[in-house]
């Protein structure tokens, strides 16, 4: 897919503003950047997009918050079970119509933005800690394969964990990470990237570079709540944007 000049500086908003959102307060990348994207192209050219961003993003959002080779050993088999429900989503979405997934990844944000209105009472999640590892990760795996959001089902497997911010911050950042380097690889073996792409991304991580570090400057004095519920609003108008471009 070609991509004029025009189209190139919207992408770089968009990734600006995705990757500032991200660095700020430790997630909100692909779920940002991926509907906006897909509103613009179509939800493999999206995932495509970010790929080599999103590497980038969630090494850094690893690193920021320290402890890095406890964070590894800690979230390791829950990213590799991620790893393994990627592959299998990527896989899906390499070999079917991308349009429903368009429609899955609206729906996958809504369920994100009711997840603080619910009450989780998972019971099994503590009583079977390997099973639901292997659940929650390969099923976010599957999910962020499909759409680029692991977001929802990480968040109820973490918050039901009892899992710190920080510790949020870095299982999801892992997941994510594992995720997406299956995800490169089955999109190169499939003859998925074009130049166009990948310089298209490439370009887009000089953009992606400054915003992160202007967002993670100001992580720890941003007001949070306030700012998570501008955000809960944009990404209520972008589900509703997609619901829209799929119907028409």
């Amino acid at each position: 897919m070609d991509f004029n000049i025009d189209v190139l500086i919207v992408f770089a908003f968009i990734f600006f503003l995705a990757s500032f959102i991200h660095g700020s307060i430790g997630f909100g990348f692909p779920m940002v950047a991926t509907p906006l994207l897909a509103i613009l192209t179509d939800i493999q050219t999206a995932i495509i997009l970010t790929l080599i961003p999103t590497l980038l993003v969630n090494i850094v959002s690893i690193i920021s918050e320290g402890r890095l080779l406890y964070a590894i050993r800690r979230y390791l088999s829950l990213a590799l079970f991620a790893m393994g429900g990627s592959a299998i989503g990527t896989f899906i979405l390499i070999i079917t119509d991308s349009e429903i997934f368009e429609l899955l990844l609206a729906t996958a944000i809504l369920v994100y933005l009711l997840l603080e209105k619910i009450k989780f009472n998972i019971f099994w999640i503590k009583a079977y800690p390997l099973f639901s590892k292997l659940f929650f990760g390969v099923l976010a795996g599957c999910l962020g394969g499909l759409t680029n959001v692991m977001a929802p089902v990480l968040i109820i497997y973490t918050l039901e964990s009892k899992y710190s911010k920080s510790e949020i911050i870095q299982a999801s950042n892992i997941c994510f990470l594992l995720g997406k380097i299956i995800q490169l690889f089955l999109f190169s073996l499939h003859g998925k990237f074009n130049t166009n792409e990948l310089t298209t991304s490439a370009i887009m991580l000089i953009v992606v570079s400054l915003a992160l570090y202007l967002g993670v400057r100001i992580k720890k004095n941003i007001e949070v709540n306030s700012y998570k519920n501008v955000l809960r609003v944009f990404l209520f108008v972008l589900s509703v944007l997609l619901f829209i471009k799929v119907a028409i």
